[in-house]
């Protein structure tokens, strides 16, 4: 009875894990289009932008301190890195029944709060954020454009390893993949890991 026992337990926790397992994107991996509203209500896509050779995709939202803390370097990446063909897309996944701070009007008030420079996007079907794979707010996913509408994912993770924003040394992942990408050569590292708050699903 107890070897029974042990066997449907075992048996179980590997059905959990294979449940719990993250899916998504690695690096290497093709990415696919979407089209998501944007804070001014206009629906964008990643083939909308014809003259981009790349995108900084971020997942982020409104109330994860992780998420704000971030928000004026991700404003940066865009003034940075935007004319350059890498534009900065963020998409926000959380379910507002989770976290208020997170429906669209709320994103459209911070949006025009902090003067966002990049679409603002609302994943409201959580599906884009599962078929990436993102799991944290911020969560970065770099993909580079290729040929006949293709788009390669490059890089994912952090945007960089200082979350307060006050090391002088700190490692600019995203800066670094970028850099990598317009001399033609592979991000090194090409995958960190992701430092923010859950995404919050649909219960």
């Amino acid at each position: 009875m107890k070897k029974i026992v042990f066997a449907l337990s075992v048996i179980l926790t590997v059905a959990i894990m294979a449940f719990t397992n993250d899916t998504g994107y690695a690096v290497g991996d093709y990415a696919t289009d979407f089209k998501l509203k944007n804070v001014d209500g206009k629906m964008v896509s990643l083939a909308d932008m014809k003259d981009a050779k790349g995108y900084i995709v971020i997942f982020t939202c409104n109330h994860c301190p992780y998420s704000k803390a971030y928000e004026d370097r991700i404003i940066d990446l865009q003034k940075k890195y935007g004319k350059a063909g890498y534009p900065v897309i963020a998409i926000n996944p959380n379910d507002p029944g989770v976290a208020p701070d997170d429906s669209f009007e709320k994103m459209q008030e911070r949006a025009k709060q902090k003067k966002f420079n990049f679409p603002y996007l609302y994943d409201a079907t959580q599906e884009i954020a599962k078929t990436y794979g993102a799991s944290r707010t911020p969560h970065v996913y770099i993909l580079q454009k290729e040929a006949e509408g293709k788009y390669k994912v490059a890089y994912i993770g952090a945007i960089d390893n200082d979350t307060e924003n006050n090391s002088k040394d700190k490692e600019k992942y995203v800066e670094n993949a970028i850099a990598a990408l317009q001399k033609g050569q592979q991000p090194n590292p090409s995958s960190t890991k992701a430092i923010g708050c859950t995404i919050k699903w649909k219960k």
